[in-house]
């Protein structure tokens, strides 16, 4: 029987084990969440966000006993754990305030005595969920779903099984119907069949550009829609007329969340030539700063990568990047000692095929390279298969006029690129297709129904 087995990275030690669902077991959610869903969505608005609410509620009071299971299981600090959990909780306070005006009906003249859109609900929505923020993308998952009138099946990545149970946990607190929101166990090879149910009327992946081909090639196979958010190579421009000092600050702040483990980190610091001297100085300021240590504890700003096996990966990257020219000006040394930590590094003189520059990657490894002028940076930042998030440092009116220039499907504009319930999330190219969050995200499943009511007018 396969296991899911959940390491902590900060001592390589086996935390959790848990038995992946049986068939059986995987035909008894299915079937709880399709019986969920013909009572839920007969639900109205107000229904629905009380029990969002509840979830909320339960996640705020309870954050001391959720945030240490995410620094045990993936080696989040306990300080962006915390954070995490009380994002989570205000998006689902988002969709429980904004559903029913987000998916409220839209009239539309036509030949018609009354036309309009209706939006209804599709049925049960799999999400397949990654690591690198358990609470976080379940929330952005489940929130717009089930307040659109769909039920949720989640089967989280097999590293974090104690964050998926605690999520799920979160609604029995909550008193939700049993089958609303249930995480399934399942093993990776198991995931296709369960796509391919008929139970299953839609898909929502997070995870890498080949899982999600893989994932969209056979939801597409099945005639059902899906939501991918994929890998980012994500540009940050910073331009000569920046306010370098905070341009720095949030750039090396953007690279490290997470120990570098997030897709809409900044990947490659593209620097307009004029100041790039000065910013890798500042920039270098704030990355020797930074505390990396045991992620338990309330001063570490960077912890651990989280398996053996990314940290090697990342370490590749950065070795081929130096041996194909790049300058190593801090970091990059393979530390000793147990747990997968890798210390900040910084890599400059970058160029276009190195390693770091055309993989993603995924750890505290900050890239600069260089741009004679902001039109060569614009193209250096365009030059890649992803096109997730992005950020340019310049005069907030040139920002906008070249925000639509980048090929990315978020830009900020003298900021830190990050989700927001408020506001949709998602890319472009390789980087996946549909969105999350705000009003678009609730509307990606949800069946927009035309309706005509005659009789026709002259």
């Amino acid at each position: 029987m396969t296991t899911l087995t959940a390491v902590d990275p900060t001592t390589g030690t086996v935390v959790r084990e848990v038995p992946a669902a049986t068939p059986v077991q995987i035909e008894e959610v299915l079937e709880r969440a399709r019986t969920a869903y013909l009572a839920w969505k007969e639900t109205s608005f107000e229904e629905r966000a009380e029990v969002l609410r509840a979830v909320a509620t339960h996640l705020r009071e309870n954050v001391e006993e959720l945030a240490p299971v995410m620094t045990e299981e993936m080696g989040k600090p306990i300080t962006e754990a915390r954070g995490e959990v009380l994002k989570a909780a205000w998006a689902a306070e988002h969709y429980a305030d904004h559903a029913a005006e987000y998916l409220a009906a839209q009239h539309i003249a036509s030949d018609a005595s009354a036309s309009y859109v209706q939006h209804l609900p599709l049925g049960t929505v799999l999400g397949i969920l990654p690591w690198n923020a358990p609470f976080w993308i379940a929330s952005r998952f489940f929130s717009p779903a089930l307040m659109a009138g769909n039920s949720c099946v989640m089967k989280h990545d097999p590293h974090v099984p104690g964050c998926a149970s605690a999520i799920e946990g979160a609604f029995r607190a909550a008193g939700a119907p049993d089958g609303l929101f249930q995480a399934l166990h399942a093993a990776t090879e198991d995931v296709e069949t369960v796509i391919r149910d008929p139970r299953i009327q839609a898909v929502s992946f997070t995870g890498s550009d080949r899982a999600g081909a893989t994932v969209a090639a056979i939801a597409a196979s099945e005639i059902k829609p899906a939501v991918l958010e994929l890998g980012g190579s994500d540009p940050c421009l910073v331009l000569a007329d920046a306010d370098l000092e905070e341009a720095a600050r949030v750039t090396a702040l953007s690279r490290i969340i997470n120990a570098g483990q997030s897709c809409i980190a900044a990947k490659r610091v593209i620097v307009e030539r004029a100041v790039h001297d000065r910013f890798v100085e500042l920039l270098a300021g704030h990355l020797r700063a930074l505390t990396v240590g045991d992620p338990r504890e309330e001063t570490t700003q960077v912890g651990p990568i989280a398996r053996k096996e990314l940290r090697e990966n990342l370490h590749r990257q950065v070795t081929a990047s130096v041996e194909a020219g790049a300058t190593l000006v801090m970091g990059g040394e393979m530390p000793e000692g147990p747990g997968w930590f890798y210390p900040v590094t910084l890599l400059t003189q970058v160029r276009a095929g190195m390693s770091a520059c055309t993989e993603e990657t995924f750890g505290p490894v900050a890239v600069v390279m260089a741009a004679d002028d902001a039109e060569q940076a614009i193209a250096i930042a365009n030059d890649t298969p992803y096109g997730l998030g992005s950020s340019i440092w310049t005069t907030a009116e040139r920002g906008e006029q070249l925000a639509r220039r980048i090929e990315a499907g978020q830009v900020s504009v003298n900021g830190i690129v990050k989700t927001d319930p408020r506001l949709p999330s998602g890319g472009i190219k390789r980087s996946g297709y549909g969105r999350e969050l705000g009003p678009h995200g609730i509307r990606e499943f949800v069946n927009a129904q035309q309706v005509w009511v005659g009789p026709a007018q002259g």
